[in-house]
């Protein structure tokens, strides 16, 4: 979708500034799904739930094959959106690996669960392609390969059980969530993880437009780049647990902040196929340090019979801005140009960067040893 969504936005849309509607919805679905997603897992436990988010998955994806050969753009965008509802509950993976581990092999967990983000870098991207004339309508057979994909990927999760822990309906119990947001732990994790998938969002939505469409890169050079920023992403997680051992929290969080701020100054200097390609990379590499520094510190914030409401109101907040960013980013593209979107994310970098420095000591008090 990343790679697809914005080319075909680009002809199927009615206008020009619709063409990353259908990625957006995408984005909208996760938003949307999270707080109904949350309740689910707390009443039914999380296998049953992941299993139904699969098949839902595969109805998205052949809706989506239906909706081209139709020429149906609405049909396309609620495919999107289907895919994006689906999506809610493989974010909730990560929550499931840190559940399954003692918590000091939390940051290994996350980071072998990451991992499979490598291998999706290159199969996703490859599937799209291949199966561009894989049926008389274009792109159609790419949504075949992507239904086989989700549905691989169900059968895979047909072998997972739920803890024990987690067929205990915790409802009502805890503190009000209103307490439990006002902590300073809470509140980096949250704004880490939104800030990496805000600035990610708005850039990598942004780019195979921009590069294909705008300034003319074919597109197996916008597959590679798209390829190169998927498996940065997810490469760092082999070393992030060794890094984390060393730096803590606050050390990785600053390293995701450099390599955004750096990422912004190479992708503004102009739009040659190497500023894309090392932008790009540098955007994955801040997302993975920004995105598992906040996932790996937000138990930290709640006691284990809060978790399903943290867990689904951080997703809901983080992936609300995620789809505020991704539904802007047709938007700032079509009115301002590549330099436009760029200059956008700075202020947000920049705030996250004096909360860290307001919250260096308040943050020591609330979590472990290594966040000082």
């Amino acid at each position: 979708m990343v790679l697809l969504a914005g080319i075909i936005g680009t002809t199927f849309a009615p206008s020009s500034d619709l063409a990353t509607l259908p990625i957006a919805l995408v984005v909208v679905g996760v938003a949307s799904s999270t707080l109904p997603t949350g309740k689910l897992l707390n009443r039914y436990g999380r296998r049953p739930v992941f299993l139904a988010y699969g098949f839902i998955a595969i109805a998205a994806a052949l809706t989506a094959m239906q909706s081209l050969v139709a020429g149906t753009f609405g049909g396309f965008c609620l495919a999107a959106f289907m895919m994006g509802w689906a999506g809610a509950a493989g974010h909730q993976y990560r929550f499931a690996a840190l559940e399954a581990v003692p918590a000091e092999l939390a940051p290994k967990a996350t980071s072998f669960l990451l991992l499979g983000g490598v291998i999706a870098a290159f199969i996703g991207p490859e599937l799209a392609v291949r199966g561009r004339a894989l049926l008389p309508t274009e792109y159609a057979g790419s949504y075949l390969l992507l239904t086989v994909s989700y549905a691989a990927g169900l059968i895979v999760m047909s072998f997972y059980h739920d803890t024990a822990v987690s067929h205990t309906n915790h409802k009502g119990a805890g503190r009000p969530l209103r307490q439990i947001l006002g902590s300073p732990v809470i509140i980096v994790a949250i704004c880490a993880a939104a800030l990496g998938y805000g600035i990610m969002s708005l850039i990598m939505t942004a780019t195979p437009i921009s590069m294909h469409n705008h300034t003319g890169h074919s597109l197996e050079a916008t597959k590679f780049v798209i390829q190169s920023h998927i498996a940065a992403m997810y490469l760092p997680a082999l070393f992030y647990a060794w890094m984390f051992s060393r730096m803590g929290f606050r050390g990785m969080l600053w390293l995701g902040v450099l390599a955004y701020i750096v990422c912004l100054g190479v992708a503004a200097l102009n739009t040659e196929f190497l500023n894309y390609w090392i932008a790009l990379v540098l955007l994955g590499i801040g997302w993975n340090f920004l995105f598992l520094a906040g996932t790996n510190l937000l138990p930290f914030g709640y006691l284990q019979q809060e978790r399903f409401r943290v867990q689904s109101t951080n997703d809901f907040l983080v992936f609300s801005v995620q789809a505020v960013a991704s539904l802007s980013s047709g938007w700032i593209l079509y009115h301002f140009q590549w330099q436009g979107l760029i200059f956008a994310c700075l202020p947000p970098v920049l705030v996250f960067s004096v909360l860290l420095i307001i919250v260096k000591n308040r943050l020591s008090e609330r979590a472990t040893p290594t966040i000082s």
